[in-house]
């Protein structure tokens, strides 16, 4: 982990109050796939710090984040005023949330901005990966709110190894997917299988119930990988 400074590079809003950001750091930034970063910035006098998955694949000193804007929030409004250009401090990489050696026909468990370091993992493993398969269940309030919707679907599309299922706890008319919450999904996908890695991201009540739930599966301890968000 080094101390570094980000500069941003370019952004774009992919959902309701939620943006993506794309960060250059100011020397030699290597990571992994589903490690995060830690931003610190001075607010009113005190100095603030605040954890993000990153959402991208490796690609030099470039990275990329998902964020959504916490009004109340200590450090996300500050993000979503920068411009152009704006630099912000930041330590790096960090976290241990990665896809484990070997690799598993694997189950990737999501709600929210959790679908970050999912994005960066799949991004990087479809690349050379055509012999495991992956489901990935990612659960948002509203369709407005899927982030990353088309890309997946391209994805998908692509590698038929890969299987995206967006599922919506408040589905709107004229919404034919799936409906309520990633949980009633989480059999459909694992089956009679035990022997599949299950990577659950998102707030923690959703990722204990996952792991709950997976426990009394009968799951072994080393298939379920999870990170959760406060």
């Amino acid at each position: 982990m080094i101390d570094l400074n980000a500069r941003l590079i370019e952004y774009n809003d992919i959902a309701d109050e939620a943006r993506h950001f794309v960060f250059e750091a100011d020397a030699e930034f290597t990571f992994l796939p589903g490690q995060f970063v830690s931003f610190s910035e001075l607010v009113d006098g005190k100095k603030v710090t605040r954890a993000y998955s990153i959402a991208s694949p490796p690609h030099g000193n470039v990275f990329e984040l998902c964020l959504n804007r916490v009004t109340q929030g200590k450090l996300s409004p500050r993000l979503f005023d920068m411009g152009i250009g704006d630099c912000i401090e930041m330590q790096g990489p960090l976290g241990y949330f990665v896809m484990r050696n070997p690799v598993n026909d694997t189950v990737f468990v999501a709600t929210g901005t959790g679908i970050a370091p999912f994005r960066a993992m799949l991004k990087s493993q479809l690349l050379h990966d055509s012999e495991h398969q992956f489901t990935l269940i990612f659960g948002v309030r509203y369709e407005r709110n899927i982030m990353y919707q088309e890309e997946f679907e391209a994805m998908a599309a692509q590698h038929q190894n890969f299987h995206f299922w967006p599922t919506l706890s408040r589905p709107e008319s004229p919404w034919q997917g799936r409906t309520g919450h990633v949980q009633s999904h989480l059999m459909e996908a694992i089956g009679d299988r035990r022997d599949v890695d299950v990577y659950i991201c998102g707030l923690k009540l959703m990722v204990d119930d996952v792991r709950s739930r997976l426990k009394e599966l009968g799951f072994d301890r080393k298939h379920i990988i999870y990170e959760k968000y406060d």
